[in-house]
C-alpha cells in the first residue's frame, strides 16, 4: 500500500510518490533497467524523447561514467513517433495501465515538435507531455530552442495548441545565462509545468589516447556534480513562476528529494543514480518517510505549501 504522505498532484499527473525516471533512463519501459522491478512502485514513468523519424544516435562511445557524474552523448536514439505511438506506448500501457505516463517530445524544427506532440496526444494513452528543448547532444533542434526566451515561448505556444488537453511540461537547459527569463517565457506561452535541469554541456579528454572520451566529442554532464547548479536554478525559477517544477540533476537519495522540494520543486526525476544503484528509485521512495519524519514533514503536499508560502 502506498504512503499517502508521499502523494503529489500535478497537472495531468496524480502521483502516489514524487519519483520518476528522467527521460531516456528507462527507454520505453523496454530496456533491462526498466525490468528489474514493478514500475508501479514509481510515481510516474517518463519515456525516452521521441522524434519524427527514427534516430540511431551519436557515434560510440556514448557514455562516460565519472566518479561524481556521467557524460553522455546518446543523441536521442528512438524508433520514431509512428512506431512509438503504434507499438511502444501501447505495450507499456498494457503492462502498466494505471501508472501515470509522460511522453517526451523532440525535433529539429517547430513543425517537427508540433507533429510529434499532436501524434503523442492523439494516442490518448499519455497523461502529460514533456517538451525537450534542452538536449545538448543533437546538432539540430534540442537545446537551440531553449536558449532564447522568444524562441522558447513561441515553440511552447505552438506545441501547447497541438497537444490539446494534455498538460505540457517544458524541459529547460542550464546552458543559458538567465534561466529565469526562459522559464517566464514558457509559462506565459501556456506551459502547465517545467522540468529542470537537463545536462550541462561538458567534455573529457583521455590523456593516453589524446582523444575525447565521447564519440560526439562533447556531451551532457549529469549526476552529483551538477546538483548544486540544479538546486540554485530551481530556487531562482520557483521564485519567478507559479507553475510547478519537476526537479532533476544529481538526485540519488531521499535527502536530495527533500532538498529539491525546499528549493521549490514539486516532484523529481532520477537519472544518473541508476549507474551506481539499479534500484535507486525504489530505495529513495522507501527512505522518504523516515527522512520526512526526521525533518518534521507531515506530507509532501504540506511541504509544497510551506515552501510556496515562504517564497511570497
Amino acid at each position: 500500500m502506498s504512503d499517502v504522505r508521499l502523494a503529489v498532484d500535478l497537472p495531468g499527473l496524480k502521483l502516489k510518490n514524487p519519483v520518476m525516471p528522467a527521460s531516456g533512463t528507462f527507454g520505453f519501459g523496454d530496456v533491462p533497467q526498466a525490468k528489474k522491478y514493478d514500475l508501479n512502485r514509481l510515481g510516474a514513468m517518463v519515456i525516452k524523447t521521441t522524434t519524427p523519424a527514427a534516430r540511431t544516435g551519436n557515434p560510440q562511445p556514448q557514455i562516460d561514467v565519472l566518479h561524481d557524474g556521467v557524460l553522455n552523448a546518446v543523441g536521442l536514439t528512438n524508433s520514431g513517433v509512428d512506431a512509438v505511438c503504434q507499438t511502444k506506448i501501447p505495450a507499456l500501457r498494457r503492462q502498466y495501465p494505471d501508472l501515470p505516463l509522460m511522453a517526451s517530445i523532440g525535433g529539429a524544427s517547430e513543425d517537427d515538435y508540433v507533429s510529434v506532440a499532436r501524434k503523442l496526444a492523439a494516442t490518448q494513452q499519455v497523461d502529460a507531455l514533456e517538451l525537450n528543448i534542452s538536449c545538448p547532444n543533437v546538432k539540430h533542434g534540442g537545446m537551440a530552442f531553449g536558449t532564447n526566451p522568444v524562441v522558447a515561448g513561441n515553440l511552447t505556444k505552438a506545441v501547447k495548441q497541438a497537444c490539446g488537453d494534455v498538460p505540457l511540461y517544458v524541459k529547460l537547459t542550464p546552458n543559458v545565462t538567465d534561466i529565469v527569463a526562459i522559464a517566464q517565457a514558457v509559462e506565459a506561452a501556456g506551459a502547465d509545468g517545467i522540468s529542470m535541469i537537463n545536462t550541462l554541456l561538458g567534455m573529457r579528454i583521455d590523456i593516453e589516447s589524446r582523444q575525447p572520451s565521447l564519440g560526439n566529442v562533447m556531451g551532457g554532464l549529469s549526476g552529483n556534480a551538477v546538483k548544486p547548479v540544479a538546486v540554485r536554478m530551481i530556487y531562482q525559477v520557483a521564485h519567478a513562476v507559479k507553475i510547478p517544477i519537476i526537479g532533476e540533476g544529481g538526485i540519488s537519495t531521499a535527502e536530495d528529494v527533500i532538498e529539491f522540494f525546499l528549493a521549490g520543486a514539486s516532484a523529481v526525476e532520477v537519472g544518473s543514480a541508476h549507474f551506481h544503484d539499479a534500484l535507486a528509485m525504489p530505495h529513495i521512495i522507501e527512505q522518504l518517510p523516515q527522512v520526512m519524519a526526521r525533518c518534521g514533514i507531515g506530507s509532501l503536499e504540506e511541504l509544497r505549501e510551506q515552501v510556496k508560502a515562504s517564497f511570497k
